[in-house]
């Protein structure tokens, strides 16, 4: 049985996505595949006005989902850092929950922290140990780019330890 997760990273500025595919076996011992189905980033312009720019993550996530057709999507939660970022990203990351809402999609929530156990088996694990687990996982030659995608990778195989 096959299941497609898309992670997310959200922000304003830009939405880190990342979709993989489960592919359980049916045979006595359980056994399941992971495979990275694509990757990239939602961005919009910091010149446009906030509607505008929520506008761009409503349509572009809508034909995202559209295109990937996840069964579960995996979300990073907000990390609070800076106040007036964390405002811009928690708009953002509404957007978000409403699109998933309107298309019916389930989705689960994980912490950096969280997702740093998951992939390194520590929680304070630095970015670049994450990027190389998510590398690694997927089987991938390289580090995926921009961050933003690779974190969202990151987000989807987090879910998928948890099916």
């Amino acid at each position: 049985m096959e299941k497609r997760i898309l992670g997310l990273d959200p922000g304003l500025a830009i939405l880190g996505f990342g979709a993989i595919t489960c592919t359980q076996s049916s045979t006595k011992v359980q056994h399941t595949t992971v495979n990275m189905l694509d990757f990239g980033i939602i961005r919009t312009s910091a010149d446009a006005e906030m509607g505008q720019r929520l506008c761009t993550l409503f349509d572009d996530l809508h034909a995202l989902i559209e295109e990937l057709q996840p069964d579960l999507v995996a979300i990073e939660k907000l990390f609070f850092y800076r106040m007036s970022s964390t405002i811009l990203v928690a708009q953002a990351r509404g957007v978000l929950i409403l699109v998933l809402g309107q298309r019916r999609l389930p989705y689960v929530e994980f912490t950096p922290a969280q997702i740093k156990q998951a992939l390194t088996g520590y929680g304070n694990a630095d970015k670049s140990e994450v990027q190389e687990a998510v590398a690694r996982e997927l089987d991938l030659d390289e580090i995926p780019k921009p961050d933003d995608a690779a974190d969202a990778l990151a987000v989807a195989l987090t879910a998928s330890y948890q099916m």
